[in-house]
């Protein structure tokens, strides 16, 4: 029963964390917590704050209204100063020497109000990897309709790190302006965040040296492109990672008298079972 309250508590925390922005802003004193990383092959870091990228996912819409989705992301580039600077890619070889992709499993429930869908996820339901490829040679392809990703150059690629969807939701709406002027044929059309844990392997802890330990959480914030959410979609976008902590209890209490009472609550009837 404890270890379930405090599975409870994690998952009501990091979804409250997520809450505080539209990119899941940190709990943290700054926007985006650096990370330092170490080129391979050298003893050379750079130091960022977030990696963005473009995303292809297949994803099927079942007839009671729940999702599954199965996304394939690969880094373009890293950033600084807040998410307001890319690095050149002379200086992190990101794309040059070496390339950065992960695969992402999730399953959810759909909701639909007037134009709008909400896409909530669901906690623990799939799976988060992160791989170096250090060839650069590895390509997944997306299916025109049926079947899943195809993939080629897997040889030789790098698990860095693993994790486990957390929370997150997403909200696809063709109305608005940003998606073709609400004609619904555009980019743009919505967005989400998603945050999975983030545990990563001897080589990972070679390539994010720091900090050590390292972030507990890895934080996803992506672009949709109009697609129908029926049936099996394709559909594509950008998708930038931070990552974070699990807020310290002072943090979590910060967050509001309700997130707090919550946990006492679950302390009352855990003493009562």
């Amino acid at each position: 029963m404890t270890k379930m309250i405090r599975k409870t508590l994690l998952a009501v925390a990091v979804t409250a964390v997520c809450a505080l922005g539209s990119n899941a802003a940190m709990a943290q004193s700054t926007i985006f917590p650096d990370f330092t990383v170490q080129i391979p092959g050298t003893t050379t870091n750079f130091t960022a704050d977030k990696m963005t990228g473009n995303y292809v996912e297949i994803a099927n819409f079942n007839t009671d209204n729940t999702f599954n989705v199965s996304l394939y992301w690969k880094a373009a580039a890293f950033v600084a100063n807040d998410g307001t600077s890319q690095l050149d890619a002379g200086l992190t070889r990101l794309g040059v020497d070496y390339g950065i992709y992960a695969l992402y499993t999730a399953s959810g429930t759909v909701s639909r109000n007037g134009n709008a869908t909400t896409f909530k996820f669901s906690e623990g339901t799939g799976s988060l990897s992160v791989f170096k490829d250090p060839n650069r040679d590895t390509v997944f392809t997306a299916p025109e309709l049926t079947g899943d990703f195809t993939s080629t150059g897997t040889t030789g690629d790098i698990l860095l790190a693993s994790g486990k969807p957390l929370a997150g939701q997403g909200t696809l709406d063709p109305t608005l302006p940003t998606c073709g002027s609400g004609s619904g044929s555009g980019i743009n059309c919505g967005s989400f965040g998603s945050t999975t844990s983030f545990d990563l392997t001897a080589d990972g802890k070679g390539y994010f040296v720091a900090p050590s330990p390292f972030y507990q959480l890895s934080f996803q914030s992506g672009q949709l492109n109009n697609f129908t959410p029926t049936g099996r979609q394709v559909i594509n976008g950008s998708l930038d990672v931070a990552f974070g902590n699990v807020p310290e209890p002072a943090s979590i209490a910060l967050l509001g008298l309700g997130l707090v009472g919550l946990g006492l609550s679950r302390r009352r009837t855990s003493k009562k079972a």
